[in-house]
This record gives structure tokens, sequence and C-alpha cells, in this order.
């Protein structure tokens, strides 16, 4: 989250996220097994055609780009399914995006009720802001990037995993 003390901080943090220099970084529980280690997900975003509280990859959507890479696997273990542990980096900053790309990959996020389904392993979907980093402004000379840990209920899920070889 950021927050501008000013005009002159928030024209300045306005315009880098407008020109893609903030750097924004997440990390997500993805069900299954993704099939490739690291890759970009390019797929314009706009509302669903028919469920308008959602939003889907479609024809006419705003472009929209998330890099990401696998950071472990998980094994199936009793009723839960294999997971990928991703670092997730949007290039755009479209709504629900990371949950949009990566459900269209077949590899919704863990627990997501709205493009995947609830899990019994965590009570929400698993997705965590883990670092920011962008110019202080409003002179942007200074570089700084803050980071976050998982929350316990995030930590406490991948706890419970077994991670593969």
């Amino acid at each position: 989250m950021m927050v501008a003390k000013n005009d002159a901080a928030h024209r300045s943090l306005t315009r880098q996220l407008k020109d893609r220099t903030v750097h924004k970084t997440y990390v997500a529980l993805l069900t299954g097994r993704l099939k490739d280690e690291a890759g970009v997900i390019d797929g314009a975003i706009g509302r669903h055609p028919k469920q308008r509280k959602r939003m889907a990859i479609v024809e006419g959507g705003r472009a929209s780009l998330t890099e990401y890479r696998v950071v472990r696997r998980y094994v199936e273990r009793g009723a839960f399914g294999a997971a990928t542990l991703v670092e997730a980096h949007p290039v755009t900053g479209r709504t629900h995006q990371i949950r949009v790309h990566f459900a269209s990959l077949g590899h919704p996020l863990v627990g997501d009720p709205v493009y995947g389904k609830r899990s019994g392993l965590m009570g929400r979907h698993f997705l965590h802001a883990a670092r920011l980093a962008f110019h202080l402004p409003p002179d942007e000379r200074e570089w700084r990037e803050f980071e976050a840990a998982l929350a316990p209920d995030l930590q406490a899920a991948l706890d419970t995993l077994e991670p593969a070889n």
C-alpha cells in the first residue's frame, strides 16, 4: 500500500504507476502443478461477458501482463491435491489480474471461491503482497523496497504441505 503525504508525492506516485516503474511482487499458492518454472502470462482482462461481478480474459479487454517464477512445488497429500507456490510480478495493474491470469492457465489460487473453489486448507484465497519498490517522492532520487512477511494463516497453510523433491 502506498500513501501520498502531499499533492507532489501523489503526482509522483501516480506517474510511477502509470509508467510501470513501481515493482510489485506477490506470493500465490496455485492449485495443481504448474508446468513451467517461469513465464509470462499475456491476456487482456475485462468484465466477464456473463458474470458481471467477475473479470476474465476477453477480446477487447485491457492489456494485462504478469511475469512469474516457481518458488516451490508441493505433492498431493490426502484430500489436498498438488500445489505450486509462485512469485508473481504484475507488470500492469488490472482488477484481479493475478487471480484471473492463473485461473486462465487452469491453476487458480488455492481457496479462491470466485475463480477456483474454496479450500479446506484455509478460509481465503492464498495471495500475499510481499514486496513493493519505487522511487521516493517527490524528487525520486532514492529507490526504496518494502517487504511484508506472510500472514500467519498463509504460513500455517504452507507448513501443512509436503514439498516435492
